[in-house]
């Protein structure tokens, strides 16, 4: 069995490697890529959810020859523009406190919005944090989302106001996001270097993870690597 630590509970290796885990050495840390998934299928041990209304969620695993590690991505490729529509695709294996997760991702498309994100203590579809890179805003924000709301939380040392922090995040090329979370302290990095700190103490207890896009945005995800602590 893979270790367990406190506030997590992962799967054993057979299990990982059915559901498209490359599994690295570095204690309970593991990266699902994705590639033996079917394409056109939403891998087994993923759920897709709702936060909010707008048109049916559609996540999939598609072929990308840009993917770093091919063949495939897990990507959200429904267009529905509904502002407030929020469409989580939930990892079920895993059940985290304290950790990290990061995940390498491509804006593809989007009129109103062109985001990617993750997704940790996850209680329902109403209550859970994010932390989103938007391709169309060039920004990076950490929410939470409390009954069912979205509300964004400043970076540590800003006026309480403050909405993240101004990112350049590239359209059609891969990024990484990446936020650590250890009590109540949050810790954000694009592309390797940290960009902000947030503190936030709604959510204690262990929830699951995920992915999390936004409207209309076509996002292709890969990579999804997932550490305890």
């Amino acid at each position: 069995m893979i270790p367990t630590l406190t506030g997590a509970m992962l799967v054993p290796p057979r299990e990982l490697l059915s559901i498209g885990f490359a599994e690295i050495a570095l204690g309970a840390t593991q990266v699902v890529n994705f590639d033996s998934a079917a394409v056109g299928s939403v891998p087994p041990g993923w759920t897709v959810a709702m936060t909010h209304a707008g048109g049916a969620p559609k996540w999939e695993i598609r072929k990308d020859e840009s993917a770093p590690s091919k063949p495939n991505v897990f990507a959200q490729v429904s267009e529905d523009k509904t502002g407030g529509r929020f469409p989580p695709a939930i990892f079920d294996q895993a059940n985290l406190t304290d950790g990290a997760l990061s995940v390498k991702f491509k804006p593809v498309s989007g009129s109103g919005d062109q985001a990617a994100g993750m997704v940790w203590r996850y209680r329902d579809p109403d209550n859970y944090y994010i932390v989103r890179a938007n391709a169309l805003e060039d920004n990076v924000v950490l929410y939470k989302v409390e009954g069912g709301k979205r509300i964004s939380l400043a970076p540590k040392g800003t006026a309480s106001n403050t909405y993240g922090v101004a990112q350049k995040v590239l359209k059609n090329t891969w990024s990484t996001l990446k936020v650590t979370f250890q009590g109540k302290s949050f810790a954000v990095s694009f592309d390797g270097k940290q960009i902000f700190e947030v503190e936030d103490s709604t959510f204690t207890g262990p929830g699951k993870v995920g992915l999390w896009t936004k409207a209309d945005s076509v996002t292709y995800f890969d990579d999804f690597q997932i550490e305890t602590k």
